[in-house]
């Protein structure tokens, strides 16, 4: 099982928005609580992964339905990192749209939205937005697969180096 791609929503932006740009992009955001959150980020480390068997990976959903290589073999598989709860309405509504997308509803794709929230507080999200329960969330306990992934250092975070930030990957 192989990545074919990375797109970092962000990422993709300072990287394809100016082609004379180097490889790596400087990504100042602003979090909540009002301070500057300045990255250098490189484009090489995400690079890195295409072509290249994809990192080990298990989640589990909210009925605890077990997500590995394994026994996605032969799918498509989209990964869509994201800051999960506290991303509230814009990844809540990219997760919904995914799970709505009549392009990714057939036996060969499988979409898995991977947040680090645990099960019981996403559960709070689910009964604020009764849509999100179409999506199949995962759980990245203790933020694992996402550093393994590199996807806590990605342009796309806002959280650099805590929470994964808008990526999606094609596996």
């Amino acid at each position: 099982v192989s990545i074919i791609g990375v797109v970092a929503l962000l990422g993709a932006l300072f990287y394809f928005g100016d082609k004379n740009k180097s490889s790596t992009s400087t990504n100042t955001a602003i979090d909540p609580h009002g301070h500057n959150a300045t990255a250098n980020v490189s484009l090489a480390s995400l690079n890195s992964f295409i072509d290249k068997p994809a990192p080990e990976f298990s989640f589990t959903d909210r009925d605890d339905k077990v997500y590995s290589p394994d026994n996605l073999r032969g799918k498509n598989i989209i990964l869509f990192f994201n800051e999960g709860l506290m991303c509230y309405p814009a990844c809540w509504n990219q997760i919904v749209a995914l799970a709505k997308d009549e392009r990714f509803k057939n036996a060969d794709t499988i979409v898995l939205s991977v947040v680090v929230d645990s099960p019981i507080e996403w559960q709070k999200a689910v009964k604020q937005m009764p849509e999100l329960a179409e999506a199949t969330v995962v759980f990245d306990k203790d933020a694992a697969t996402s550093k393994r992934f590199s996807m806590l250092t990605t342009a796309s975070s806002m959280h650099y180096g805590s929470l994964p930030g808008h990526t999606f990957v094609l596996i």
